[in-house]
């Protein structure tokens, strides 16, 4: 397996850096986080419009650009390097993923024909308990040729402001992995009460979701193999999972960048302190933990792309994505606590963005599953290969 960028691969990625730099700057950054919306429209339509990231990995079938999940990662990384506030995570890596993993060709014509457009979507999943089966509390039942849904859902990624919705709800009276569908609906439906809620990172939003009797027509369910849609969830999840690990990967870049910038700049006993062998050794550690992200989340980037196209190595997914998720989460999260001691009293200050960093770090690190999840998930997988 090659992991060296094509040039088409590093002409996307230098793009995606000099897009970002110019548009998601800390002062652009800092304007969106704090308004109700939590993104700038005008940027997301810029994005869709002139770039058309949206559409990066879905196939040119239903209108996409049809590239693999390495060049999604390229544009992923440079998104967290630069917090860039806007529903593409939502979007991209969890609502479109879900669609291509459980749609039916009409279902994937008409939603993701959407999404290329520029339609925001989202996936809601867990209650608050766990990323796995057992954190879907929403249930649902069929009245004729409808279903309705009732139930509670937390941590849904832009929630709030979300067009489109993919639901997670398991038959009534149904335990584990057993009864588990998928259902696509408008997010102004009827029966659908949204909740913007509080978080640590404000360059994220996360939204509670309540379905009170929500009713959907048969159409609304997404056909999967088997009708049980535990399997193409949790694929879609560990797709989120390595694309949620790139964007740590590029806040992990950033952190570095930043904290060796200051360091030459910060003097004391007449030298710059970025001399200092303490200080050499921590930012040598950072770029260590950097440069294992960064090949195992392109690693499992290649996974996925094969996950998504029955590749040989599609059966390593599971794997991977943990592996990425649990070394990633941890790692950002160092590295983030070391930029800020390297900055010093600054450090935690509102003038300098590492705080921006430090809350994202620490919110990733648990969306989708903490560190000591994915190593229980990567020691399950092993004992069941044995």
């Amino acid at each position: 397996m090659d992991f060296a960028f094509t040039d088409e691969q590093q002409m996307i990625r230098d793009t995606a850096e000099a897009f970002l730099k110019d548009t998601s700057t800390s002062e652009a950054v800092r304007a969106a986080m704090v308004t109700e919306l939590g993104y700038d429209a005008e940027l997301w339509q810029r994005l869709c419009g002139e770039m058309y990231w949206q559409a990066i990995h879905i196939p040119e079938a239903y209108g996409g650009l049809g590239l693999s999940y390495v060049e999604l990662m390229a544009i992923v990384e440079q998104m967290g390097r630069y917090l860039l506030c806007a529903p593409f995570f939502s979007t991209v890596c969890m609502a479109t993923n879900a669609l291509l993993c459980a749609g039916s060709e009409e279902q994937k014509a008409e939603h993701l024909a959407a999404i290329c457009e520029g339609k925001t979507a989202t996936l809601a999943v867990t209650s608050g308990r766990s990323w796995q089966a057992d954190g879907i509390t929403a249930v649902y039942r069929q009245d004729g040729d409808d279903y309705v849904l009732n139930g509670d859902y937390r941590y849904v990624v832009d929630g709030h402001s979300a067009e489109l919705m993919i639901l997670a709800a398991r038959a009534e009276g149904s335990a584990g992995e057993q009864g588990i569908r998928l259902f696509a609906v408008d997010a102004s439906a009827p029966g659908i009460h949204r909740e913007l809620l509080p978080t640590m990172d404000q360059t994220r939003r996360q939204a509670a979701i309540q379905l009170r009797e929500l009713r959907l027509p048969a159409s609304a369910l997404l056909v999967c193999d088997g009708d049980e849609a535990w399997p193409a969830l949790h694929k879609t999840l560990q797709l989120a999972t390595i694309a949620l690990a790139g964007e740590q990967a590029g806040g992990m870049q950033q952190l570095l960048e930043a904290a060796v910038d200051y360091t030459q700049e910060r003097k004391q006993f007449n030298r710059p302190i970025a001399s200092f062998q303490s200080i050499k050794h921590k930012a040598a550690d950072m770029m260590m933990r950097n440069e294992v992200a960064r090949s195992a989340i392109y690693y499992a980037a290649c996974v996925a792309d094969e996950a998504l196209n029955g590749g040989p190595l599609a059966g390593e997914l599971a794997e991977a994505a943990s592996i990425a998720k649990a070394w990633c989460s941890e790692a950002y999260f160092k590295n983030a606590g070391e930029s800020l001691q390297m900055h010093g009293g600054v450090g935690f200050t509102w003038e300098y963005d590492v705080h921006l960093y430090f809350k994202r770090a620490k919110a990733s690190e648990h969306l989708l599953g903490n560190s000591d999840q994915h190593r229980e998930q990567v020691a399950a997988l092993l004992l069941d290969g044995e």
